[in-house]
């Protein structure tokens, strides 16, 4: 590829809608985030309307629901890479089809001991855990590696879509029918997940036998093993923390003050949800020379908002923004997904989203816990701004990686043609081995391996030649050797 991080547009979209295991992994994702979107909503209504139930009952329900998806995601991550990735995640669906049936069931019955929802909230959770690593491996198993961006910007513009509708109607169903029903649904949409999934039928991946130890030591290494993977990550942990003080606490605080409340809150945050939208299409069909520059640059723009609030900007610009905001990031999202899927090797792809998803949130719980107390010392303003700092400081200290800035995307082979690799995983092509510097022309998140005869070289200081991905099969098998970031995640 040639030219400067400038895109050009791909194509090639047909071919997938044509692939009955891409449509079914398409359908089961937007089933199954239709429903996350109405539990969002009914859980937290549904536990406040029990008697007795108060703040501190639904943090604790909530809680038992979070911990979870942190404590158990590096060990989703090892089993997904011991066995069939779509069989985990049925077994996962099952289990969130469960836990849901069982807090509709309580809810419906008015019988909801506490204890029980902590524990079917720690089912919840525990489901995402081990399905969102076997999520962010399984699709280089059914789509060939040209094509792996495209698929990831198709499932992120359905699941954004099928959320922002779930969220939608999640009200309207809450308000009309009750809590427990809009539950039940979300249980049904597990269950309708699993059901297509099971169809998918992805073969594990070959590899040596070792203790679940090795497995994490190794699934670190190859984490760490790449500046650019773990750059990114540390630099995300600090803008998930910014991001989420403002989404959760600072963001309503100063609409509440000085916006007139809920409805300007409502109106910046479906602004943001529409862009994740139009911004997935996009991404679905831009070609970048260097997607993990492109991807990084796009998480500046998360830094307006927050400014904006804290600057008291008119509401429309603060909108403009947000919808701005949820392009970028979407944008970030695909490449950074697609970036990682052709780059690790697949035996071990599971491993590596799973600390990718643990370094990602790691933080995310401080800046809820820091920005109430933060706000009422400096003021909900100042402490807008604070997060916006943050951003543009971790976005701009993760640019000063040399991999960051000069990682080049392979060329995508000509539709119908196999992916070349090098002779050897371990063995660099002659352009890594000769090149120098990073020719004249040279780049969010996704994900596969790199090919020999991809156009450009890494400049000495990028990849180190255990870094080079490995090959391939084509697209329809199996067997073959298999990233809020990434899509939507039960």
């Amino acid at each position: 590829m040639t030219g400067s991080p400038s895109s050009r547009v791909g194509s090639g979209g047909g071919a997938l809608w044509r692939d009955h295991r891409f449509v079914l992994l398409f359908g089961a994702r937007v089933v199954s985030v239709l429903g996350n979107g109405f539990a969002r909503v009914a859980l937290a209504f549904a536990v406040l309307a029990l008697p007795g139930a108060g703040p501190g009952r639904l943090s604790l329900v909530l809680g038992c629901q979070a911990v979870p998806q942190l404590l158990f995601i590096l060990i989703g991550g090892v089993i997904a890479d011991r066995m069939s990735r779509s069989r985990l995640m049925v077994l996962a669906d099952v289990l969130g089809c469960g836990a849901y049936a069982g807090l509709a069931a309580m809810v419906l019955t008015g019988r909801a001991p506490l204890l029980a929802m902590c524990l079917l909230a720690v089912a919840a959770g525990t489901a995402t855990a081990l399905f969102a690593p076997a999520m962010e491996g399984v699709l280089p198993s059914l789509v060939p590696a040209d094509r792996l961006q495209r698929a990831n910007g198709l499932l992120r513009m359905g699941t954004n879509t099928s959320l922002l509708l779930g969220l939608s109607l999640s009200g309207i169903t809450v308000a009309l029918v009750g809590a427990g029903w809009a539950l039940a649904l979300n249980a049904a949409s597990f269950a309708v997940s699993g059901l297509l999934t099971a169809r998918l039928r992805v073969a594990a991946v070959p590899r040596a036998v070792s203790s679940g130890w090795a497995d994490l030591r190794e699934g670190r290494r190859e984490f760490f093993s790449r500046q650019w993977l773990w750059v990114v990550v540390a630099q995300y942990a600090v803008v998930v923390a910014a991001l989420n003080a403002n989404a959760g606490v600072l963001g309503p605080l100063m609409s509440e003050q000085h916006f007139g409340g809920v409805r300007a809150w409502s109106v910046i945050v479906a602004a943001q949800a529409v862009g994740a939208v139009a911004g997935a299409g996009l991404a679905a069909r831009v070609r970048v020379d260097r997607p993990i520059l492109v991807a990084v640059l796009c998480t500046f723009p998360a830094a307006v908002p927050p400014a904006l609030l804290g600057l008291r900007a008119p509401l429309w610009t603060i909108a403009a923004a947000m919808f701005c905001a949820g392009i970028a990031g979407d944008v970030f999202g695909v490449l950074w997904a697609t970036a990682i899927q052709r780059r690790v090797p697949e035996e071990a792809l599971s491993r590596v989203s799973s600390y990718d998803l643990l370094g990602s949130l790691a933080l995310a719980p401080l800046g809820l816990l820091v920005a109430g107390p933060v706000a009422q010392a400096v003021g909900t303003a100042p402490a807008l701004l604070g997060c916006a700092a943050l951003v543009v400081l971790a976005t701009a200290a993760a640019l000063l990686s040399p991999q960051v800035r000069d990682l080049r995307a392979e060329a995508d082979p000509a539709p119908g043609e196999p992916p070349s690799g090098p002779a050897s995983a371990d063995v660099p092509s002659a352009d890594a081995v000769l090149a120098v510097a990073p020719p004249a022309a040279a780049p969010l998140a996704a994900t596969g391996p790199e090919d020999a005869a991809r156009t450009g070289t890494e400049s000495v200081g990028a990849e180190t030649p255990a870094e080079v991905p490995r090959a391939r099969g084509g697209a329809g098998t199996a067997e073959r050797t298999e990233n809020p970031k990434r899509s939507e995640s039960r």
